[in-house]
């Protein structure tokens, strides 16, 4: 049912649509209730950081099953934060892509199996919508946006127009952004994650103590690179052991960071002066990066646009940023079957192009979904 299109008294309602939306791409067990799309009422998130950090990174099978071990005590913790039972929501949310592929299918069948119980629409996300959506949780604007996603998976430039289409401007073509501070920190023997501790220690470095190389690409290519400059730190490193020569890991961390971000900064602005008076959307964990953030804010000044970021909290893996982008879908009645998979490698434009599909759970599709707004 599109409730943009009909008069059905379910669409009618003036209580908010209530969304329950289950987040396990990667290495975090999160459920959350979210009202009309912005009003976060839980956010539970179980975080594997500490159990990973013995490995230097995500080891997917180790994933997927503290995921199977996590999320029911994580949805049951959600819903009771929330005060609200099944008769209380609108729609379950769920991301089916991309990330691990074990992992998304443990909330995936969670999130299909409340579903089916209750009777209640499902609606599959993008992962990276729902960084982007991250925002509208703390009072920020409506599209058009133009979104920097940049996180351990994903270094990506965004034009969202509407809440409904997603064009990829640019992408890396190898290392995203975070996966390259995590590389980094481990070859100078920082504990996983990398990239909050490679920040910190770059405060305490030079930024100029060594000419790491700035990958531009073609002429206008908005695409990123980030391989060579990791191979680039890694050979200045051996270099720096087989001579027997101290390497000040201070130096190498800030002159690595000043040239990922150098990267990131100068491809936002070139999409910038594409798109004039549309605010920049920064999101992802990387988003936390004060060196990003300062280089951000000053070019930001010169050229004479507006950026904005999810506080830290709402800048990693959460599922409430999942209500958040399932919540246009749900007032368009775009809403999924079980039939629905993981898709590991699920593109944005073909989710944005997806419309969703008739089946089982959907029996009170777009019930609750009162506004749009």
């Amino acid at each position: 049912m599109n409730c943009a299109e009909t008069s059905d008294a379910r669409c009618r309602r003036s209580e908010p649509a209530l969304i329950l939306a289950v987040e396990t791409s990667c290495d975090e067990t999160s459920a959350a209730v979210v009202a009309d799309g912005v009003q976060i009422l839980s956010n539970v998130v179980s975080s594997q950081v500490d159990l990973h950090r013995r490995f230097g990174g995500v080891v997917p099978e180790v994933a997927s099953r503290r995921h199977v071990e996590q999320i029911t005590a994580v949805m049951a913790a959600a819903l009771e934060e929330a005060g609200a039972g099944p008769e209380d929501l609108s729609a379950v949310a769920v991301t089916h892509g991309p990330g691990l592929v074990g992992a998304l299918l443990v909330g995936l069948m969670a999130a299909k199996t409340y579903a089916w119980i209750h009777r209640l629409p499902l609606i599959g996300v993008h992962h990276i919508a729902g960084h982007l959506f991250a925002l509208r949780l703390v009072g920020g604007p409506e599209p058009p946006w133009l979104a920097l996603v940049v996180s351990g998976g994903h270094t990506e430039l965004i034009y969202v127009p509407d809440p409904y289409t997603f064009e990829v401007l640019g992408r890396t073509r190898d290392d995203a952004a975070g996966e390259a501070f995590d590389k980094i920190a481990r070859a100078i023997g920082l504990p996983y994650p990398g990239g909050p501790h490679i920040d910190a220690l770059a405060a305490e470095g030079d930024p100029e103590a060594f000419a790491f190389p700035r990958s531009r690409l073609e002429e206008g290519s908005l695409d990123f690179s980030f391989s060579g400059l990791k191979t680039a730190v890694l050979n200045t490193l051996e270099a720096g052991r087989r001579r027997g020569e101290a390497v000040r890991p201070e130096d190498v961390a800030a002159s690595f960071q000043a040239a990922v971000v150098e990267v990131l900064v100068e491809k936002t602005v070139q999409a910038a002066r594409r798109y004039p008076g549309v605010p920049v959307i920064v999101a992802g964990g990387v988003a936390a990066n004060r060196g990003l953030r300062e280089a951000l804010n000053r070019r930001a000044r010169e050229e004479g646009f507006t950026w904005l970021a999810p506080p830290l909290s709402l800048c990693t893996d959460n599922a409430a940023m999942i209500a958040a982008a399932a919540y246009p879908r749900l007032l368009r009645g775009w809403t999924h079957g079980l039939d629905l998979n993981a898709v590991a490698n699920l593109r944005l434009a073909d989710w944005s192009a997806d419309r969703g599909s008739s089946g089982p759970g959907n029996a009170r599709a777009g019930a609750g979904a009162g506004r749009e707004g």
